[in-house]
């Protein structure tokens, strides 16, 4: 086993045998990991990783077997009861256990039921939060979740339920009132229902729109397009799964603050995008 992470002016908590700690690997980019998952990695014995954890992250886990339990829509994908019930395998054999999950293991992404299932059958656990997608992907392109000009609200859901098919608990047309700002999770899948609920809700067909996909990463990709036509966009530009889809006016926040961009010498689209006509540093 590897030593706990060594930094001055903290006390790296040492993963015994016997314990699973469940993880947040963030949305992609290996540097948004957090020091406590670093220091996870360094220890532990075994690594059950998710589709979206990125191979230089595994990297930093050289002395563990790494195991791939990850789900993919439409494509053959471990049993969640299978993947659960092996984490418990492997702490009562006297493992080190990480497991991994892209973004934060409590933000869709089936954490809680695996840390419950590991607590029924008496195995202890350590939760470390990660950077969720829909927040940290969507920062990536250029888009903050919230601004004080656009919402004091977001909501965040996901686009299909245990069944794959779209959620029929949530009520989209309280959503579409009560929240500004809308990220979606898994949602491309269903995107033309979930749109058609939204402007039926009342939400314009004109309201701006960013699709992120492999959020983070070097293949990220950004579509920015509008509710009405979301659906024939995504088509036409060929994206695929996995990624976040944010509705409302702060997209288009990302013509002054898509901060890749600039990186790569394009100019700024609209210093006030918003059209407050004053300038951002007196508001």
């Amino acid at each position: 086993m590897s030593d706990a992470l060594i930094l001055p002016g903290h006390e790296w908590p040492q993963m015994q045998p016997g314990w699973v700690w469940l993880c947040g690997a963030g949305p992609g980019d290996p540097g948004l990991l957090t020091l406590h998952a670093l220091n996870a990695l360094r220890q532990a014995d075994v690594v059950i990783y998710d589709a979206l954890v990125q191979d230089a992250i595994l990297q930093w886990a050289p002395q563990a077997e790494h195991i791939y339990a990850g789900k993919r829509g439409g494509k053959p994908s471990a049993k969640q009861r299978d993947i659960s019930l092996r984490l418990v395998d492997l702490a009562r054999a006297g493992k080190r256990v990480l497991r991994l999950k892209g973004g934060d293991p409590f933000v869709f992404g089936r954490g809680g039921e695996e840390a419950q299932t590991l607590v029924q059958h008496g195995v202890p656990i350590r939760i470390i939060p990660g950077i969720s997608a829909g927040i940290g992907g969507l920062a990536y392109a250029g888009i903050p979740v919230t601004h004080r000009d656009v919402n004091q609200s977001v909501t965040f859901v996901t686009g299909h339920d245990q069944t794959g098919e779209k959620p029929q608990s949530l009520d989209w047309h309280s959503i579409s009132k009560a929240s500004e700002v809308i990220v979606i999770y898994m949602g491309m899948k269903h995107i033309a229902q979930i749109a058609g609920d939204l402007i039926a809700a009342g939400r314009s067909v004109h309201e701006p729109v960013a699709v992120v996909t492999t959020a983070t990463t070097p293949d990220q990709q950004v579509l920015e397009t509008t509710l009405g036509q979301i659906e024939a966009d995504i088509a036409a530009a060929g994206l695929e799964p996995p990624a976040i889809i944010c509705v409302g006016r702060n997209v288009l926040m990302r013509q002054v603050l898509d901060w890749q961009g600039m990186a790569a010498g394009q100019p700024l689209r609209n210093v006030d995008p918003l059209g407050r006509g004053r300038p951002a540093e007196s508001a």
